[in-house]
């Protein structure tokens, strides 16, 4: 039998001050990380110019895998504001997909 993979949870926005977050970068490689911050900064634009969503990938300090579909308000070298004023470790974010 071939094992499926499990999808990951789609979670709302209110939830995210819920979860704990590492300190430590889920990505390794720095092309990887460079990647990670212009597709932010590029979601970030899309989000205040035409209030379009994304689907942000992010891990928890427990290692579980979120999913979250919403709007990028701004973007530092350390957090991502969502809409609603919900931040998510920068570190945490494993993929930005556009849709």
């Amino acid at each position: 039998m071939k094992a499926t993979a499990q999808p990951i949870p789609l979670v709302e926005k209110e939830m995210i001050p819920n979860f704990h977050f590492s300190r430590h970068d889920v990505l390794e490689s720095t092309e990887a990380k460079k990647k990670r911050m212009w597709n932010l900064n590029r979601a970030t634009i899309l989000g205040n110019g035409y209030r379009g969503k994304v689907e942000i990938t992010f891990k928890t300090a427990e290692g579980e895998l979120k999913r979250v579909d919403t709007t990028v308000w701004a973007v530092d070298d350390k957090f991502m504001t969502l809409k609603g004023g919900c931040c998510i470790p920068i570190s945490s974010v494993v993929n930005v997909e556009f849709y």
